[in-house]
């Protein structure tokens, strides 16, 4: 099974979390026009409360799997995988859960452990944030480019966001291998609301046992 490819590649967007208060000369370096786009992206993710998006992930094999993202800010996230795929994410109550349906298995993470702060926290600045090594403006698009750990000297991550309306559109993320996987978003609605058991802690299947006779 690809269950922990399919949690890095699921929670790749939100790896640009908290490098938390820094000293200056700590940030990366942008010009007026650099800032002022990464501060129109940290309005927009600022100003999403819920989202909901279709998604489709194409994995460094060239394999295709589809489902669905809802986000309820603060600190709570599900990635609900298609069918054959058995995966399912959920973020809440400072922890997050891989469950696979298939294997009946439930793994759990703290939450700050997870670089999920980029959508669930409450305030996002990502000019700066230490993990933006930069921003372009290409063909109608505004793309971000960052690393997963502020060990890394160049990005491995890249975030595609449509402008001048600004809406996150896809991303792509390099593993460690080389390898790339890239999520597109469709149909992504923000604000309304979702019903709490979408967040709800998942579990094991009851197996019921049948008594010999």
């Amino acid at each position: 099974m690809r269950k922990f490819p399919l949690l890095v590649a699921a929670l790749s967007v939100l790896c640009l979390t908290g490098a938390g208060q820094v000293p200056q000369r700590m940030f990366q370096s942008f010009n007026a026009q650099e800032r002022a786009n990464l501060d129109r992206i940290s309005a927009y993710l600022n100003g999403i409360r819920t989202l909901h998006s279709e998604f489709v992930q194409i994995g460094p094999d060239g394999a295709a799997d589809q489902g669905e993202v809802y986000i309820e800010k603060p600190g709570r996230i599900r990635f609900a995988f298609r069918a054959p795929n058995p995966v399912s994410i959920v973020a809440t109550g400072g922890r997050i859960y891989v469950k696979n349906a298939r294997l009946n298995t439930v793994d759990n993470y703290d939450l700050d452990d997870t670089p999920l702060g980029l959508l669930l926290n409450e305030k996002v600045d990502l000019a700066r944030n230490r993990a933006v090594l930069g921003v372009t403006e290409q063909d109608g698009a505004l793309i971000v480019r960052a690393r997963t750990s502020t060990n890394r000297n160049n990005s491995n991550i890249t975030l595609v966001f449509t402008a001048p309306a600004i809406e996150l559109r896809q991303w792509t993320v390099k593993d460690n291998q080389g390898g790339t996987t890239t999520v597109a978003l469709q149909g992504t609605q923000t604000g309304g609301s979702f019903d709490q058991a979408l967040f709800a802690v998942p579990a094991k299947a009851v197996k019921i046992k049948q008594s010999s006779r």
